[in-house]
């Protein structure tokens, strides 16, 4: 009767140890969810060539020795649509100290009548071909990313952001 209980205690033990490793794990990934998709903080920027909305060629090496603030997103997508008033009072607060490039990945849709319904004026490219989105990984929308002035990945961030924490991101770097 002892082995038993014994047994018993001892299966017990393991399975709470698995279920405590596993509850760990879980809230590791869960709290650094930044990391999980496109390429990691730290990497160099990969440049990219892409036309803004007026058809003007703009190139992310041209901001070399600026902060720039790199948002992918899509005008089918609600938290998108829902972090433009933000990133225009960004844009608007910020003015030349920071540059703010959207890119924008469904190029088919009407992008001018979203920025003209959105009453947004910051710079919209159009990734008509997807290298930027594949050069940076792009999974989920809306993806921002901080890079430095010598062109570093600094920061990036998944979902909508808040004027608060795209200051935040700024004042980090």
């Amino acid at each position: 009767m002892f082995k038993k209980m014994f047994a018993a205690s001892v299966l017990l033990i393991i399975i709470t140890a698995i279920f405590a490793v596993q509850a760990v794990e879980k809230d590791e990934v869960e709290s650094h969810p930044v990391n999980q998709t496109g390429l990691a903080i730290g990497l160099k920027a990969p440049d990219f060539e892409l036309k803004n909305l007026q058809g003007e060629t703009v190139k992310l090496s041209d901001f070399k020795g600026k902060k720039v603030m790199l948002n992918f997103w899509a005008t089918w997508c609600p938290p998108c649509k829902a972090e433009m008033p933000e990133i225009q009072k960004f844009y608007t607060q910020k003015g030349d100290a920071v540059a703010i490039l959207a890119v924008n990945i469904d190029p088919q849709s009407d992008v001018v009548g979203f920025a003209d319904k959105m009453r947004v004026n910051f710079p919209i490219l159009l990734d008509v071909d997807e290298k930027a989105s594949n050069d940076y990984q792009i999974i989920t929308i809306p993806t921002t990313f901080f890079i430095d002035e010598k062109g570093i990945i600094r920061n990036k961030y998944l979902s909508a952001m808040s004027l608060e924490l795209m200051n935040q991101y700024i004042e980090e770097m």
